[in-house]
C-alpha cells in the first residue's frame, strides 16, 4: 500500500518563490517533480506545501507553527523544512530585526515543534546577497551584509549538527557565481537561481519518491 508523505517547507519569500515569474521558485519546482513522479506510478505520493510568507522572521513562524503542523500531519509521515534568516539579520533603523542568540534559540524552538510531527527535518541555509547591497540600506529600509549571512548560517549549521539534521548549502552553491542567479534586488534568487535550488533539493525528495 501507498504511503502518502507531506513535506512542509516554512519560510520567506524566497520560500515562496518571489520574483520568478517563470517556475514560481524553487518549492514549486519541487511540487511539480513530485507530482509528474506519482503520475508515473513511481513509490509513494509526495505532497508538498508551500508555507513561505514574504518578509517572515523566526518571531512569525513560531506564532504559526503548531497550527500549520496540525493542519498538515500525515499518518504515513511528514518532512519539515526550516528556511530562515535572511529577514531576522537585517539590519532596520540601527536595530537588527532577530539578534543572533534570539534566532538559534527561535530555530531550535522550531526544531522542537517539527519533531513532535517529523524525524525528517531539514534546515535551509540563507543565500549570499550580491555586492551590490551588502551593507548598504535599500528601499524597504533593511540593510544586510554577507558577514552577517555568514555568521547564521554558522547558527543553523551547528544547531543542523548538535540535532542530527539535515542541512541545504545552498550559500555554498551559489556563492561563486551570485552575481548572475541573483535578481536586481540582489537578495532574492532569479529563475536561474531558483532552477539551481531545485536541482540541489530534487534529491533529497527522491529519498521519500
Amino acid at each position: 500500500m501507498k504511503k502518502i508523505i507531506y513535506g512542509l517547507f516554512f519560510g520567506d519569500s524566497i520560500t515562496y518563490g518571489e520574483y520568478d515569474g517563470v517556475f514560481g521558485g524553487w518549492v514549486d519546482i519541487l511540487k511539480r517533480y513530485a507530482l509528474q513522479k506519482f503520475h508515473e506510478g513511481n513509490g509513494d505520493e509526495l505532497i508538498l506545501f508551500n508555507l513561505g510568507i514574504g518578509g517572515e522572521t523566526t518571531e512569525g513562524l513560531l506564532k504559526r507553527m503548531p497550527v500549520e503542523l496540525s493542519a498538515r500531519n500525515s499518518a504515513d509521515g511528514n518532512l519539515v523544512f526550516l528556511s530562515y534568516g535572511a529577514n531576522d539579520l537585517a539590519i532596520k533603523e540601527g536595530v537588527q530585526v532577530v539578534e543572533p542568540e534570539k534566532f538559534k534559540n527561535n530555530i531550535i524552538e522550531a526544531v522542537q515543534l517539527a519533531k513532535q510531527f517529523s524525524r525528517d527535518i531539514y534546515l535551509v541555509s540563507i543565500l549570499p546577497i550580491s555586492k551590490n547591497i551588502d551593507g548598504v540600506e535599500v528601499n524597504s529600509g533593511k540593510l544586510r551584509s554577507n558577514e552577517e549571512v555568514s555568521a547564521y548560517n554558522e547558527i543553523l549549521k551547528d544547531i543542523a549538527t548538535a540535532y542530527s539534521l539535515g542541512y541545504i548549502d545552498f550559500y555554498a552553491a551559489l556563492l561563486d557565481d551570485k552575481e548572475v542567479l541573483l535578481s536586481a534586488d540582489g537578495v532574492h534568487p532569479n529563475e536561474k537561481g531558483y532552477g539551481m535550488m531545485a536541482e540541489i533539493a530534487i534529491p533529497i525528495i527522491e529519498k521519500y519518491l
